[in-house]
C-alpha cells in the first residue's frame, strides 16, 4: 500500500476538521446557537484535527526513516570503521606495529616458566 496517499487523505481530513470547527465556532460566537454536527463541538473537530495531522506527521517520518535508514547505517559503519583505524594508528604509533615479536628477553621468560 502506498503512504502518501494515505498522509494526504489524513491531511486533507485534519484540514476539513478545522475548517468544520472554524464554522461552527463562528455560529457559536455570532448567535446564541450551539452548533454540532453528529453532536461534535468546535473543540472536538479541532482534537480530531490534531489526531489526524499527528498521524500525517508520524507516516511521514516513519516513510522518511524506512527510505534513509540504509544510507544512514552506512555512514553509520564508515564512521565506526574510521574511528576503529585512527584507535589502531594511534597504538601502533604509541606501541610499534601490530602483531610485531615480543622482546626475546619476555618470550625467553615465559619459555623457561620465570614469571618475571
Amino acid at each position: 500500500m502506498l503512504i502518501l496517499p494515505l498522509i494526504d487523505l489524513l491531511i486533507l481530513l485534519g484540514t476539513g476538521c478545522l475548517a468544520m470547527g472554524f464554522a461552527l465556532k463562528a455560529i457559536d460566537i455570532t448567535t446564541h446557537y450551539r452548533a454540532a454536527i453528529l453532536g461534535f463541538s468546535s473543540l472536538d473537530f479541532l482534537l480530531m484535527m490534531a489526531v489526524c495531522w499527528g498521524f500525517a506527521l508520524t507516516l511521514a517520518a516513519r516513510s522518511w526513516v524506512r527510505i534513509n535508514e540504509p544510507l544512514l547505517l552506512e555512514r553509520r559503519r564508515q564512521s565506526a570503521q574510521a574511528q576503529a583505524r585512527r584507535r589502531v594508528a594511534e597504538y601502533e604509533l604509541a606501541n610499534g606495529p601490530a602483531g610485531a615479536e615480543e622482546p626475546k628477553d619476555l618470550a625467553a621468560g615465559v619459555a623457561s616458566g620465570d614469571p618475571h
